[in-house]
Order: structure tokens, then sequence, then C-alpha cells
């Protein structure tokens, strides 16, 4: 039987989906630059390290989440390699400049007023395979599903396929412990990616780039040891059996079909997933549409009809209407339970 949890305030920590958890907003870099950090420096800092042409500022980022969400960033940088991405954290942490590595912008609200730092755009996504040893790598801005997935199946590797539809970078991937239903018919049990997961490269709190085990990880339901450290994914090495691309691809099919019925399209009704966490032996969505929620709208945001654990933007919905109505739907479901939702999404930046 699930116990319930005691009550809880609601989610405020900032987290960093490539390199751990942050501190509650006012301490983390979501405010204001710090005051020993002088704004001229951090951008003389950062120009000098990354390149003049290649530092922007002031770059919306609602464009770059499945949310549509999000203010601006104060320094913004695409680093395209794993040297370039060690480059440009290096460069934050030698000048004490707060930053978030930003990979396809799913599983985060973005605060209004933005991100107070650097924003790096995680775009290495460079994809190798060894079809003879069962191997396929990639860097950790690839895109899981369709590149990785696609090329895996194209090479007749197998392990892969579970994962189609689901928005994430490979190392989004490793942070949060990806993971769909066995295929159908039978979707007799989640699988997750830390089964086919054989290594990955990390770049640590102290600067050093080493190899690690999937043991490394600690992975959990949703998460991994990533949440927890300062550790950012360069690249990920997967372990696979051989398949037949017919039968993947039948799975791919199936598992796209069963996400169309039960999930808003992100391309007319933007969202970042489930809202809230797991809580076993019962699902937070059921306590949501035993409590009505379903269809209610704060703004531009609104639980949708379609699955009471998605909130999505209808237009022009901004993060303060979404912390609302995760507030809104917390409150409910206590009142009428006990039990007490938590949000599995990261709050990043000013709100």
């Amino acid at each position: 039987m699930t116990s319930k949890q005691p009550p809880r305030k609601a989610a405020g920590a900032v987290r960093d989906p490539a390199s751990g958890p942050r501190a509650p907003a006012a301490a983390a870099g979501a405010g204001p630059i710090a005051s020993e950090v002088d704004p001229r420096q951090a951008r003389g800092a950062l120009a000098s390290a990354l390149g003049p042409n290649r530092l922007r500022e002031q770059v919306r980022l609602a464009p770059l989440t499945t949310f549509r969400i999000g203010g601006p960033a104060d320094f913004f940088y695409v680093a395209e390699t794993p040297d370039e991405l060690t480059a440009a954290i290096a460069a934050a942490r030698a000048g004490g400049v707060p930053w978030f590595l930003l990979g396809t912008g799913a599983n985060i609200l973005i605060g209004d007023r933005g991100f107070r730092g650097l924003v790096i755009h995680n775009r290495a996504r460079r994809i190798a395979a060894d079809p003879a040893a069962g191997r396929i790598g990639a860097e950790s801005g690839a895109i899981f599903w369709p590149d990785l997935i696609g090329a895996a199946i194209t090479c007749g590797l197998s392990g892969l396929e579970h994962y189609a539809g689901i928005p994430s970078s490979v190392g989004g991937a490793l942070w949060q412990n990806l993971h769909f239903l066995a295929p159908a018919p039978g979707r007799e049990r989640t699988m997750f990616v830390e089964e086919v997961l054989e290594g990955a490269e990390i770049y640590t709190a102290a600067g050093e780039r080493r190899r690690v085990g999937v043991e490394w990880f600690e992975f959990g339901y949703d998460t991994s040891v990533l949440h927890h450290r300062r550790d950012v994914v360069l690249s990920a090495t997967f372990r696979l059996a051989p398949g037949d691309p017919a039968a993947m691809r039948r799975i791919v099919a199936e598992n796209l079909a069963w996400r169309v019925e039960r999930h808003p399209p992100l391309d007319t009704e933007p969202s970042v997933g489930s809202i809230f966490q797991k809580i076993e032996g019962i699902g937070a969505g059921r306590l949501i549409d035993e409590a009505g929620l379903k269809g209610l709208s704060i703004g531009g945001a609104e639980i949708t009809r379609r699955h009471a654990n998605i909130i999505v933007n209808r237009g022009g919905a901004t993060a303060a209407d979404v912390r609302a109505l995760i507030a809104r739907a917390q409150e409910e479901v206590e009142r009428r339970t006990g039990y007490r939702l938590v949000p599995e999404i990261s709050f990043v930046g000013d709100f």
C-alpha cells in the first residue's frame, strides 16, 4: 500500500539537466549575475575563451524548448563538439558565471525572465556505429529520436527502438534514465536506457575527462547520479543486440501510435510531457483527473483533457501561468486525497 507523502512546498530548485541539481533560484544564478561578477568582465572573459563571434547575448530561450516558454539568456553559446562543450563549461567556471546546459529543451520550464548567466546549447551530435561489435556511440547532444534510434535500426542493432517519440538528447536520456513500456501487445514492464548503456565519457566538476561504466550512474526511476553531481556527459556508448530492422520499425510504429493516442502533439500543443512524479501504486494523472481538473486553465496554460498529468501551452502561456496551474493541482489533490504531487520537471532560471 502506498504511503501518503507529507505536505511539501512546490519545487523551487533550479536543476541543470546535464550536470546535476542547483541551489534555490536566488543562490544558483537564476537572478541577476552575482554582484562579485561584473557583467562586462563576464562578457569579456567568455568572449575571449569562446570567440566574440560565437558568444551571443539576450537570446530568447522559448523557441528552444518543447514548452515554448522562457525568457532570454544573458549569454548564449552553441557547442558543436565535446571539446567546445568542455571549453564553454570551463570558461564559465573560471569566470564564476552561472551556466546551464540546454539539450532538446524537454522536461524543463524556463522562467519568464530568462537565465542570468551562460546557456550552452549542446549540439555535439556525432553518431558512430560498429555493427560487428554490437555497439553504437553518440555525442551527448545527439537527438535520441529519430537520429540515434534511426541509425541503430539501419545498422540492424536492437535495443533503442523502444524509446521512439520521446524528445531527448543522449545526455538527457542518461540524466533521466529514459524509459518506456515493453513492446505491444504485452507491455508487461518498463524498459530503461540503463539496460543498453555500456559506458560514457564525462567531464567532471574538477575539470577532468574520464570514462565511466553504467554502474557509475546509479540509475533509478527518472533519476541518475547526475541529479546530484556537477559532472556532464560528453558521449555515450550503447551495447545492442542484432535485430531485424523490419521488426524494430514495427515496434517504433506501435510506440508512436501509442503516444499519439495519449499525448498532445508538441507542434500544436507544446508541453514537457508529464508534470508530476509517479506515485507508486497510483498515477498522478489519475489523482488529477479524479479531482476534476482536466481542462482547467490559467492564462495560456491548460491541463489537457487528453492526459491529466500534462500541461499544454495553448498560446501565449507564461512560466508564471504554468507554476500557478501546478500549485492549483497540488493544492486540490492534497485537499481531496492527502497526496502531495511533486513536479518531475526542472525549473530553470529567473521566475
